[in-house]
């Protein structure tokens, strides 16, 4: 698996490689890289509190080809975090891998017939903390691989409205632990499930103001055999303050909602779990730091 994955990664630099001179004029490339921190320090402080020390890095990067009748783009989105408190182990605050690739040719100015590949996972083991002994994820457990065919609504320049009837969905549980517990919705024991069915893809991607720009993605999906009316959703939202040519703020979140990853109740408080089911996730980060738009 990992060696597919860094066969896939290679591919847009080999066909890159390939490119004529006049062809190269057709690419488009850009990304983001920040590296944002926080720190409080208290000593003595009677008002109480902990000393705490966190800092997050957000790495994405793009790739876009346009030349008569074809639209290929590619993008890669990559974070991790820690955040540590005092004398406690540092822990994961963020943990992302994502890239996306989209190949079109144009129906008419605005519509596209258009192929669309996603690969999800995360760098680092997680866990449920405090305990960090028993890992809850790991890289490629899970791991998410979409493959859809469908049309793309592009209006403008901002927003790209991409729906498929005809998805394929992969959720990988690479971890022999993990797979035995029937993580992420996998069969016990099994390492791969798969799904069929419909996906929806929107993305916004504008300057909202002077020096403010917004990223938003939304993908949803809907598996024909199992529960149609129980909808996937992945929504992520980027929004870059630029400060000055080397200072910026970032707010990120991330909501996700999957009917079949299983999270523990506990209704009592009492620490022991009666119950799972699916419930909605949600995630929310503002950093100050380094930034550098290419």
């Amino acid at each position: 698996m990992k060696i597919f994955f860094v066969v896939l990664m290679m591919i847009p630099l080999a066909l890159f490689s390939e490119e004529k001179p006049d062809s190269i004029k057709s690419w488009n490339f850009g990304g983001l890289a920040s590296l944002n921190f926080s720190q409080v320090s208290l000593t003595n402080w009677a008002a109480g509190g902990r000393s705490s020390t966190s800092g997050v890095a957000i790495f994405n990067v793009f790739g876009n080809y346009k030349k008569d009748n074809i639209s290929w783009e590619n993008s890669l989105d990559m974070g991790y975090g820690l955040l540590k408190e005092q004398d406690n182990e540092a822990v994961k605050s963020n943990d992302k891998l994502d890239f996306n690739s989209k190949l079109g040719v144009k129906r008419t100015e605005k519509l596209y017939y258009s192929t669309l590949f996603n690969f999800k996972t995360q760098f680092a083991p997680g866990y449920k903390y405090p305990n960090t002994t028993d890992a809850i994820s790991r890289f490629l457990a899970p791991a998410y691989m979409t493959l859809s065919v469908g049309v793309d609504y592009k209006p403008n320049k901002v927003l790209s409205f991409f729906i498929s009837p005809l998805t394929g969905k992969m959720t990988i549980v690479n971890d022999d632990d993990l797979s035995a517990m029937g993580a992420f919705g996998v069969d016990p024991g099994k390492t791969v499930r798969m799904e069929v069915g419909s996906f929806a893809k929107m993305e916004v991607k504008t300057e909202i103001m002077k020096n403010v720009s917004l990223n938003s993605k939304l993908d949803l999906f809907s598996n024909y055999l199992h529960n149609p009316e129980n909808i996937d959703v992945n929504w992520d939202l980027l929004i870059n303050m630029k400060i000055n040519d080397f200072l910026s703020a970032n707010l990120i979140s991330n909501l996700i909602y999957d009917d079949d990853i299983k999270i523990g109740f506990d209704e009592n408080n009492d620490g022991v779990i009666e119950r799972s089911g699916p419930r909605v996730q949600f995630k929310e980060m503002f950093g100050l730091g380094l930034s550098l738009k290419f």
